[in-house]
């Protein structure tokens, strides 16, 4: 009772200076605010991270030829031209492998239909839009036989389509990458933006194509794998380098990069986690200010009330009193701010996510940590003033003007 009795004479006197209290509570409001929405862009950063890289396949492994080599004391990645088809042929049959398919890059710019337009080309097989879990709107995949032949077909992304093609069928038109004619076999399935890049705009080729026609190469540029389940990736990943070094025989394990999706995306999530929690640390420096703020009006409130405090004293109240009075104004004024500013964190992650397009993914736990904080800004930041009140010599609050 003497608790609650406490807590509705604290209210009575937040509530005589409304607007002093609000501006005391501003501070709160805005650190708590800050946090919260801060926290939630960070976890919706991390949300569409994993959304993309899973888009990419999650039982995924790439492969990448490449060495460390040191140059001055610093260790580097060099790339190096060693992986082949035959690389491929060996590494099929190896246990847990359901498809794999080489990739060779070339680059020219497109010409065809209405214009032309400068895009990225893929040598790949048939085996690529399985790994990448990948249909067809129209036509058909390249086969086998135009693989062994390095026949002149593609298959085309919808926005390679739509640049060429404007409201026409592409699959039968002839067109030219570079100075390489070929006729358009299949179009892709429209797949959309996936980490800042539009997965529709692009062409795949047989990988013979581009190797032979295009690049003038025997080598590959990399290796793509899948497993059937995620489980499958480790034991999948030890056994393709100790393959591809096995076949090359090397005995450096640098030689061969081996990394899977699930390592990339873990990466990835790892770096936003760090800046999201850099960003609401700097966030929670305005709770620390808030809390200066709550201390500076409870000690201009001390000053204010120094006779009232007296009369309580000469009536029979104790030191215990007067500071728990003080403090539970202090803790009242600083946890109204931070139910304040989660209500205000509520709308501006509702305001970002559905107006202006940011994702912001609303945290409870970030609710509680902010709420306990504030709470703990009150009691240390209002100590203080409290024990100033408790400690007036009760003549002299009489005497006080």
């Amino acid at each position: 009772m003497r608790t609650i009795r406490l807590v509705k004479t604290a209210c009575k006197s937040i509530l005589r200076n409304r607007v002093r209290s609000f501006l005391t509570m501003l501070g709160i409001i805005i650190g708590v605010a800050s946090v919260i929405v801060m926290v939630a862009i960070g976890e919706g950063a991390q949300v569409q991270i994993r959304q993309q890289i899973e888009a990419m396949g999650t039982n995924v492994l790439t492969v990448r030829a490449g060495a460390m080599n040191a140059r001055s004391g610093v260790r580097m990645n060099v790339a190096r031209r060693i992986l082949t088809l035959q690389d491929i042929e060996r590494l099929r049959d190896l246990p847990g492998i359901v498809a794999i398919s080489p990739i060779s890059r070339g680059s020219g710019r497109l010409v065809g239909g209405v214009g032309n337009w400068q895009t990225t080309a893929l040598g790949v097989t048939a085996d690529y839009l399985a790994i990448r879990d990948w249909d067809l709107d129209d036509g058909v995949m390249f086969t086998e036989q135009d693989i062994r032949s390095a026949g002149k077909v593609a298959v085309i992304g919808r926005t390679v389509a739509d640049e060429l093609f404007p409201n026409i069928d592409p699959v039968g038109a002839s067109i030219r990458i570079g100075t390489l004619p070929v006729r358009v076999i299949g179009l892709l399935r429209e797949r959309g933006q996936n980490m800042g890049d539009d997965q529709d705009d692009i062409v795949l080729l047989p990988v013979t194509t581009v190797m032979q026609r295009m690049n003038g190469t025997r080598f590959i540029d990399q290796i793509m794998i899948s497993t059937e389940t995620m489980d499958d990736i480790p034991h999948v990943q030890e056994q393709v380098l100790a393959a591809l070094m096995a076949i090359h025989r090397v005995t450096d394990e640098n030689t061969f990069n081996v990394r899977s999706q699930a390592e990339i995306m873990e990466r990835a999530t790892e770096t936003s986690r760090t800046m999201t929690m850099l960003l609401a640390a700097i966030a929670g420096v305005s709770l620390v200010v808030g809390g200066i703020g709550i201390m500076n009006i409870m000690l201009v409130s001390v000053t204010e009330r120094t006779r009232e405090i007296g009369i309580r004293m000469a009536v029979g109240a104790r030191e215990g009193d007067i500071l728990m009075q003080f403090l539970i104004e202090s803790i009242v004024l600083s946890v109204m701010g931070g139910v304040v500013g989660v209500v205000t964190s509520v709308v501006l992650i509702w305001a970002l996510d559905d107006l202006a397009g940011i994702a912001a993914v609303f945290v409870p736990a970030t609710v509680v940590m902010s709420l306990c904080f504030s709470g703990f800004v009150g009691v240390f930041f209002g100590f203080y003033p409290a024990r100033k009140a408790a400690r007036l010599n009760p003549i002299q609050a009489l005497r006080f003007e």
